[in-house]
């Protein structure tokens, strides 16, 4: 496949998306956040790379994580890094209808709200499962991953 010899950089693809979720692509529970955001970002400016990919792993070296980071999804907005609940927080705030009203959450202590992450997040493979590969976009959503 060619596009596999044609690499962009990471500051280009950075430019060119505002905002990427990175997400762990063999979680059923993250898989459904991503279908999630999907239908509530009707202006489509969430984009979309599991943590598992070539260009997850890429974006996870550039900001200095290492490449076995599955712990938390990621967004990257406008360059900038946020994880854990700060994340989510930030992710809702983005979305229409009354999600946004969630981010009034961010005013809670971050050990509090990241705690509570964390432990929902050690859970997440029992509660939701685990998939054995990461999901294969459908045509209709294809153009929001980037990879």
């Amino acid at each position: 496949m060619l596009y596999s010899l044609i690499v962009k950089p990471i500051p280009e693809i950075l430019a060119e998306n505002r905002f990427i979720i990175l997400f762990d692509g063999l979680c059923g529970f993250c898989d459904s956040c991503v279908d999630f955001v999907i239908r509530h970002d009707a202006r489509g400016d969430f984009k979309f790379a599991s943590l598992q990919s070539e260009l997850g792993q890429r974006l996870l070296q550039h900001f200095s994580f290492p490449t076995n980071y599955f712990e938390s999804q990621v967004l990257i907005e406008n360059g900038k890094v946020f994880r854990f609940s700060t994340a989510s927080l930030r992710i809702a705030k983005k979305l229409g209808g009354g999600w946004p009203l969630l981010y009034v959450f961010i005013f809670l202590p971050r050990v509090i709200r990241d705690g509570a992450y964390r432990y929902f997040a050690n859970h997440r493979y029992q509660w939701f499962g685990r998939s054995e590969s990461c999901r294969i976009p459908s045509s209709e959503i294809q153009s929001r991953f980037i990879e």
